[in-house]
């Protein structure tokens, strides 16, 4: 005897809700493994609730004893938050190139400690002033916070334009791409990991010149965070991780934890010209702090203006 078979009125079960990354071409990674956001709702027109998860173990993204999570993936975090929220919720279409103007991000070192499981983040992000032509947005701001199981742990934001392929190609079609390129004539004989705040050479950008605080700028193109993906000048990230790594060089033997960074990028940073990095101590904001201005240059003109604040060890 066979068993009836369902009334056709009875719904299926429902299926629970699962999760998984944002597409890694909204976050324009080549690298599922790098992809940190898992989802976003609206909440208002400009409003929005994303949510991630960071690893508890990342080759780059982590403290050299391995014990905490690097402040720079705040930093990481809130550019992929940038360019999620410019496809999916802003209408811009991939394909599209972003300029990164400003960056910045503060949070407490004491609270990105990693635990026994991936850490869950919550995010709170708001888009202003953005400009639109054509339906889909061409140029915005962002303002972002960071919750850990409730706990506020990062906030800041960023500023962004957009630009179409077909301008971008009559811009930049000339300059050489990180695939095809070898830097003539930079030697990458880099500063030693632990006066960079590094634990491994591979993640070093930095090599020493005949100038005091003063060092060129030679990240490895083929770095499988720094350089996940194909690009015709240094990334952003790359520029800011020179700035950590100047601001270590310039107080060793002791080392900076990046509570705090605000950065202005004026230009783009050409692999094929070379990039001085500069730091210099500014007055600092409290006891066993530091605050170090960076600068990269390139012929003589201003490529980007960084500042860092940061417990020293």
């Amino acid at each position: 005897m066979q068993p009836a078979p369902p009334k056709p009125h009875e719904p299926a079960p429902a299926l629970p809700r699962l999760t998984t990354t944002v597409p890694r071409e909204y976050v324009h990674r080549a690298c599922l493994a790098e992809v940190f956001l898992t989802g976003c709702t609206q909440q208002s027109e400009t409003r929005f609730a994303l949510s991630g998860q960071w690893p508890r173990a990342h080759t780059f993204f982590q403290s050299a004893d391995g014990t905490a999570h690097d402040p720079l993936l705040t930093a990481e975090t809130f550019r992929q938050a940038g360019l999620f929220l410019a496809h999916a919720e802003l209408g811009v279409p991939l394909g599209h190139h972003f300029v990164m103007w400003e960056l910045a991000f503060t949070t407490n070192p004491d609270r990105l400690h990693i635990g026994p499981r991936p850490t869950d983040i919550e995010l709170t992000a708001t888009c202003t002033d953005i400009t639109r032509r054509a339906g889909r947005a061409t140029g915005f701001r962002m303002e972002l916070s960071i919750r850990r199981d409730g706990q506020a742990i990062a906030a800041g934001g960023g500023r962004f334009t957009v630009i179409a392929p077909a301008v971008y190609h009559r811009l930049r079609g000339t300059h050489p791409t990180t695939d095809t390129h070898t830097p003539p004539g930079i030697p990458r004989q880099t500063m030693p990991p632990t006066a960079v705040g590094r634990a491994r050479n591979t993640d070093v950008v930095l090599s020493p010149t005949n100038t005091p605080h003063r060092w060129l700028l030679t990240p490895d193109p083929t770095h499988p965070v720094l350089f996940d993906h194909t690009g015709d000048h240094h990334p952003g990230m790359v520029l800011l991780e020179a700035t950590r790594q100047a601001a270590c060089a310039l107080v060793a033997p002791m080392t900076v934890t990046p509570s705090a960074i605000t950065t202005v990028f004026h230009r783009y940073a050409e692999l094929d010209q070379p990039c001085h990095i500069e730091a210099t101590l500014a007055p600092p904001q409290e006891h066993h702090h530091v605050t170090v201005n960076v600068t990269g240059h390139q012929n003589d003109t201003l490529v980007f203006t960084s500042q860092l604040t940061g417990p020293l060890h």
